[in-house]
């Protein structure tokens, strides 16, 4: 059984965009790249044009997987030194976490040279079609229920200058679900982008971003000038009888994880307490937060590619002109885990993967947002997918996050489950309903297409049989609570 051509994403924007590109003619990569820029207008609380990520692409007549690396670098090749970061704190889960905003913590964006990178490597379509959506999107989009509820936590990072205007009604009320989501210029820098990709580097958006950071910023001409797109191949991990393809040095070691589970978790977590146990113990690590984005894209040729990208928290610092809010990488102390030299890519739990059979087919490709819950969350929807399980009930299952100290689950668990973890020894704390704490998955398999309801996720699949009256149909999840 071959993968549908599908996409699935955290917007409904995002989704149609990769619609509108595979009935066109494009490819996987087409489609993976104007989502990833409709991404950076319509899902902005998460991503942006200033942030960076990682793509995973399979090519499926010759069976080969690539990884590309576009996430920031650290600044300071220049002569401009950082000064320090504004200390806020953002109420998560019922905790108070500190952060850094400010010019001090933005890193060399990788968005619009990966977007030019893979579209240069993969692309079938005029650039200039592939940007298209992303322009059509810096005009507005409709703020989704999951993103006004996260809102409100994010605030003190987004509506920051420039964010006052976006993310405010005139009154000084957050927008709600449902409002229109629009940054004030976006637009001009989605023309830019279509007309001259390379001025985001050495152009007229990089005169304005150094302008805008030119007080408390280590980040120069220099760094943008040696800032460049990475391929490497993937690290692979053995599940049942299949591969699992995948960036080899996320900070959260998911194809480890993986595979580790696999072997630990032989029944149903929900229903068996030793298979909740095995996955605990899977899974168990430090609760850090960031937030992303993932799409992915599967063609009629099948190939595919899995996009994740992030702009962390947000600095607070806006490009003037441009509508573009900069990354927050250099505040995201979990991403800091050792000295930080200038030039480097930081660190990143972001993990897009494709899992192949013995044959090096395509079974599945998969990729999730939510910063350390990217590891849980994957995790335990591969072990429903790549088991056979249609991706969309796989997604919409009930999850849990072991930290150390304790374990955080979803409604829908056994009570023999909460009781058999309760005589381990191990505190549990239960959630009301699905909530975006616990990650984002978006997945394409050989069962179909799902994304997630925690974070107004959509997919789409094209119908298996066309014909003159047939029309491509948008698969729409359910509103909840």
């Amino acid at each position: 059984m071959s993968v549908p051509v599908g996409v699935a994403a955290g917007h409904e924007a995002t989704v149609e965009a990769g619609r509108v590109v595979l009935e066109g003619g494009g490819g996987a990569v087409d489609a993976g790249v104007a989502m990833m820029l409709v991404s950076c207008a319509a899902e902005t609380i998460f991503t942006g044009l200033a942030g960076g990520g990682f793509a995973t692409v399979y090519e499926a007549a010759t069976r080969t997987v690539t990884c590309v690396d576009f996430f920031v670098a650290v600044p300071g090749l220049g002569e401009r030194r950082a000064g320090p970061g504004t200390a806020i704190e953002i109420t998560f889960v019922g905790q108070r976490v500190p952060y850094e905003i400010g010019p001090a913590t933005v890193a060399v964006p990788g968005v619009p040279a990966g977007a030019r990178h893979l579209w240069s490597r993969w692309g079938r379509l005029p650039w200039a079609d592939v940007v298209a959506p992303g322009l059509a999107a810096s005009y507005g989009t409709p703020f989704p229920r999951t993103h006004a509820e996260l809102l409100p936590r994010v605030a003190p990072a987004m509506c920051v200058g420039e964010g006052d205007l976006v993310y405010r009604h005139g009154d000084g009320s957050l927008l709600e679900a449902g409002d229109p989501l629009r940054h004030p210029d976006h637009h001009r820098a989605y023309e830019l982008l279509a007309r001259d990709p390379d001025a985001f580097y050495s152009g007229e958006f990089a005169d304005a971003l150094l302008e805008a950071l030119a007080d408390g910023s280590a980040l120069s001409q220099a760094d943008l000038d040696a800032y460049a797109v990475v391929e490497s191949r993937p690290s692979v991990a053995r599940f049942d009888d299949l591969t699992v393809h995948a960036r080899g040095d996320d900070l959260d070691d998911v194809l480890g994880t993986l595979q580790a589970a696999g072997l630990a978790v032989p029944g149903d977590p929900h229903h068996d307490v030793a298979s909740t146990l095995g996955l605990v113990a899977a899974l168990r690590a430090p609760d850090r937060r960031a937030e992303t984005t993932n799409l992915v894209a599967v063609d009629e040729r099948g190939d595919a590619c899995v996009i994740t990208t992030s702009l962390g928290l947000g600095s607070g610092v806006w490009v003037p002109g441009f509508g573009v809010h900069l990354n927050s990488m250099l505040g995201e102390g979990e991403l800091i885990r050792a000295e930080l030299d200038p030039g480097v890519r930081m660190g990143s739990m972001m993990s897009p993967l494709v899992a192949l059979d013995a044959d090096g087919a395509l079974v599945a490709a998969a990729g999730a947002a939510g910063g350390s819950r990217i590891r849980p969350a994957l995790v335990q929807t591969l072990l429903r997918v790549l088991r056979g399980t249609p991706p969309q009930q796989a997604i919409d299952a009930p999850r849990l996050n072991a930290l150390p100290d304790l374990v955080r689950l979803e409604p829908g668990f056994d009570a023999a489950v909460l009781e058999g973890l309760a005589l381990a020894g191990v505190p549990t704390a239960v959630a009301d309903g699905l909530d975006p704490y616990f990650g984002g998955v978006s997945a394409i398999s050989t069962g179909g297409a799902g994304s997630d309801p925690r974070r107004s996720g959509h997919a789409w699949l094209l119908p298996p049989l066309r014909s003159g009256a047939a029309d491509a149909l948008t698969l729409r999840l359910p509103p909840s609570r």
